[in-house]
């Protein structure tokens, strides 16, 4: 019998089971991740930033985990040997509410203990000859990395400690019983005295699978990117991002210096019509008709409709997507947006509507589904695995 049963091979399964085989040296540990390689989804299609956690309510389990995460996200890189950089990100104010928002910002900023430095539209204009805005709060803190180097890494972590990884396994069975939980793949079967799943776009039909009783649904959100042109690639030396509307649970429109050289644009925040459909327009019935039979979604649409709508304008319209990028990067053109990989994000939705910016765990005797896992996630991998473990191995 297996002591653990890791579902999810994106990088917070990758770091859960990474620290339980830290922890108990010997246990007896597989991984099952039903895409034929790791990191396939969230973990590497995001935007490789690790970020500082200056956007959280001071105190805040969030804050913390981003705190310590991006900590030992870079501790890791240089154990493992992975580049990344630290480039710093400015927050670029482009009218009065938004820097009235900055304000807010930068008191949260020293709540949360992370060095920030106010800059004048002049003292902004020096840093990014390219950029345009009424201020900016440089967040010296903020870098880049390759997240799927990491997941691999990490990979090869559980490797050398005595853990079995499984690609290509769809887990389509699961039942506990007193002291076990069987897993079942296509005809294969497991046996294992804790489970825990971290099926990320897959994790509210995972925990029904094994018979769980939830109150929320995985709504996917698209997040679609340009790549600006490679002669463009020196236009800015930090990422920039706008300040962000409390109101909304995206960030907005940003560019992002790339660990590969390159610099993208966005994303957006659009509803998806597949969890896994990564090309514009793809759509997947079964997805559709299971989030358009759910209450809370309709409930969700009605209060961010405006919000939705222009998020919708931004993805249909080059020219729209384009304006978003000049309120703070005038001197891009058309042409210089070349459309990129999209992401897409599990949102969590209750029935009531409410979209969860929380951790949302289920569990019993000898299973913890991790049904929500909030942005940013991948920063905060290694202390989220940590919390898992703590939560696996002591019941807490």
């Amino acid at each position: 019998m297996l002591d653990y049963c890791v579902i999810g091979g994106g990088i917070v399964g990758l770091a859960t089971a990474m620290e339980l085989l830290k922890r108990q040296p010997g246990a007896r540990l597989i991984l099952l991740e039903k895409e034929s390689a790791l990191a396939q989804h969230q973990t590497g299609r995001n935007s490789g930033v690790i970020h500082s956690g200056i956007y959280y309510a001071p105190g805040s389990l969030k804050a913390d985990l981003c705190r310590r995460g991006a900590a030992a996200t870079k501790s890791f890189c240089d154990e493992h040997g992975i580049r990344y950089e630290i480039c710093g990100k400015l927050l670029v104010a482009t009218n009065a509410v938004e820097a009235e928002r900055m304000k807010a910002l930068i008191e949260r900023a020293r709540k949360n203990q992370i060095d920030v430095e106010p800059l004048s539209a002049e003292e902004l204009k020096r840093e990014e000859p390219n950029i345009t805005g009424t201020g900016a709060l440089l967040v010296k803190s903020t870098g880049i990395v390759d997240y799927r180097e990491v997941a691999r890494a990490m990979a090869g972590v559980i490797g050398s400690l005595g853990g079995q990884i499984e690609c290509g396994t769809n887990v389509d069975f699961i039942q506990e019983k007193s002291g076990e939980v069987t897993i079942g793949a296509g005809g294969r079967q497991w046996t294992a005295k804790h489970l825990i799943a971290c099926a990320g776009l897959q994790s509210d039909r995972v925990a029904k699978i094994a018979g769980c009783r939830i109150e929320h649904q995985i709504v996917p959100f698209r997040g679609e990117y340009y790549r600006l042109r490679p002669n463009k690639n020196g236009i800015v030396r930090h990422l920039i991002y706008p300040i962000p509307d409390p109101d909304l649970p995206f960030l907005g429109i940003h560019l992002t210096r790339m660990i590969d050289g390159g610099v993208t644009v966005g994303p957006n925040a659009v509803l998806g019509f597949a969890r896994e459909g990564y090309r514009k327009f793809s759509f997947d019935w079964r997805d559709v008709r299971e989030y358009c039979g759910f209450a809370g979604f309709w409930k969700t649409i009605r209060a961010n409709l405006r919000s939705g709508v222009n998020e919708m304008r931004n993805s249909l319209s080059k020219r729209v997507y384009l304006g978003e990028c000049r309120k703070y990067c005038p001197s891009l053109e058309l042409e210089d947006l070349v459309p990129d990989k999209a992401g897409i994000r599990a949102q969590a939705v209750m029935r009531d509507g409410t979209l969860v910016h929380d951790f949302l765990f289920v569990q019993t005797e000898r299973m913890l589904h991790v049904c929500n896992a909030p942005s940013p996630a991948a920063t905060s991998a290694i202390p989220i695995g940590q919390m898992i473990a703590d939560k696996c191995v002591t019941g807490a």
